[in-house]
């Protein structure tokens, strides 16, 4: 039993119980422990991602229950690199949320407890990686929600409020379904632990397939809600543009979690190797990724501001996610996982960025914001339209940045699927229509420029922020960025390592043994 594995969880646990307590000392103060904090879970995701990369899979059982008895957490290759790109991801959001200068207030000070959620939500996303029981799993989703409910209203307004309603009661639905599927398979199986579920799938009676396979879809329903398959989507456009940046940013990551236990329950439970539940997702999948992806596509050419096309886009990239994992193979996979990193990046870096062009219009910011309408030139126009372009081409997926090789890796694995003639098509004219929506975005905001009136000039002599007052501002935006050109020119070892997770998967014994301690 290895400890490190828990580590994860209770890391984010004790930051966000000390932030309770601590909830009065002054802002510098707990700024600096919250970065402390998301630094100590990159080096533990780093210190676990060295731990599993020979293959090992590393367990912990809580109270010393051993499996399927107990509450067992899991370490594997995939669940790692999660852990690694959520460690990673957070850490520049909080630090966008504790800037002050160039915001008229800085995120973090404009509600109550944002360091808190901050830290709960990312216990309840290390949890749902590492967990290996459906019902835990069910737990961490309520306490990434709980918190994420939270966030999403933090120094609310009323548009907030609305969506911030709407995304609450969807998923409070989600959780009902999900409790629904998670009581039925423990009826009709008797267990939840998912490396039991995996060998007593293969063995469930012809009497019982109906009620299994209806389980089993519902969990795949309420997934889908989580990741924003279509026709479940709607939840997420309202809620991701109209929360504050850096909690857009971060919510760049949920719904992977929705892919992430997609791909997990569909290799390790409904597997090859389930028998007659075998293969019960791939059917739904691949269609509805690749509507996905279309509908988002046309919802960011006709969304009428940024940040709602930024969120139409998170929904497209889903799509082209789930397209590469539905492709069943190890290479498909495998560039899904390549994928899913620069998905979560670009889509943060867009979120901040838009932030930032939002601030940099403030002189018509309660008229104007983000919407495609001419306004008088914005301060530091050069500098964000720059950070705008490089944003554009990984969103689009043109060469040279990790979003083609993302795209080009997913297209080679899909050669020899059947259903290529779809795929291929639709996935170049998503790119396409990417392409052409930021090109439309891009012009409106940058070039069709307003002749500055003199209570323009005078209002924005007095308030437009400077580039020194931008640069804390803009840093974890480049730090991001950079990030994306690093899966570019890493891009070999990281695919090598996205097809050894494939591999891992798609032989689910070895997980089961790992869980099991080799029981039958």
């Amino acid at each position: 039993m290895n400890h490190l594995v828990i580590a994860p969880i209770l890391l984010p646990l004790i930051a966000g119980i000390l932030h309770l307590l601590g909830r009065h000392f002054p802002h510098y103060w707990r700024r600096t422990f919250s970065y402390a904090v998301v630094s100590a879970q990159i080096g533990l995701a780093v210190a676990l991602l060295l731990a599993v990369s020979d293959g090992s899979i590393l367990t912990y059982a809580l109270g010393n229950w051993p499996a399927p008895f107990g509450i067992v957490l899991v370490a594997d290759r995939l669940s790692v690199w999660m852990l690694l790109i959520t460690a990673v991801l957070a850490l520049f959001p909080l630090i966008y949320a504790s800037q002050g200068r160039g915001n008229p207030v800085a995120v973090d000070v404009s509600g109550r407890h944002f360091h808190i959620l901050y830290q709960l939500q990312l216990m309840g996303l290390n949890g749902a990686f590492l967990t290996g029981d459906l019902f835990n799993l069910f737990v961490f989703f309520e306490v990434l929600l709980l918190a994420s409910y939270g966030l999403i209203l933090h120094g609310g307004n009323r548009l907030r409020t609305k969506a911030g309603l709407h995304y609450v009661v969807l998923n409070l639905a989600g959780s009902a379904l999900f409790l629904i599927a998670v009581g039925t398979l423990y009826g009709l199986l008797g267990t939840l632990n998912m490396a039991d579920l995996a060998l007593k799938m293969a063995a469930v009676t012809p009497e019982n397939l109906g009620p299994a396979r209806a389980a089993g879809l519902l969990l795949f329903a309420v997934f889908a809600l989580k990741a924003a398959l279509l026709p479940l989507y709607l939840w997420l456009p309202a809620a991701y543009a109209q929360t504050s940046a850096p909690v857009a940013a971060l919510f760049a990551i949920m719904t992977k979690v929705g892919a992430y236990s997609i791909l997990r329950v569909s290799t390790l439970i409904f597997g090859a190797q389930a028998g007659a539940m075998s293969e019960l997702i791939e059917p739904w999948l691949l269609p509805l990724a690749l509507a996905t992806l279309l509908i988002g596509m046309f919802g960011a050419l006709a969304a009428r501001q940024l940040r709602e096309q930024i969120a139409y886009l998170v929904v497209a990239s889903v799509g082209t996610l789930l397209t590469a994992f539905s492709l069943g193979s190890i290479a498909g996979i495998a560039a899904g996982l390549y994928y899913l990193p620069h998905s979560v990046f670009s889509a943060a870096t867009f979120f901040l960025l838009a932030d930032r062009i939002v601030h940099s219009r403030q002189q018509n910011q309660d008229q104007i914001g983000d919407l495609y309408q001419p306004a008088p030139a914005m301060a530091n126009a050069a500098l964000l339209g720059g950070l705008f372009f490089i944003a554009a081409i990984l969103v689009a997926g043109l060469p040279p940045l990790s979003g083609f090789v993302g795209k080009f890796l997913l297209l080679r694995a899909a050669l020899a699927h059947p259903q290529l003639a779809w795929i291929m098509p639709l996935v170049l004219i998503g790119g396409l229509f990417a392409l052409i929506a930021l090109a439309r975005a891009g012009s409106l905001l940058f070039f069709r420029v307003l002749p500055p009136t003199e209570t323009d000039s005078a209002s924005t002599d007095a308030t437009a922020p400077t580039a020194s007052a931008q640069w804390p501002l803009l840093l974890p935006i480049i730090a991001l960025l950079a990030l994306c050109l690093g899966l570019t020119l890493a891009a070999g070892p990281i695919h090598a390592y996205a097809l050894a997770t494939a591999e891992q998967l798609l032989q689910p014994y070895h997980y089961v043994h790992a869980v099991l301690g080799g029981r039958p």
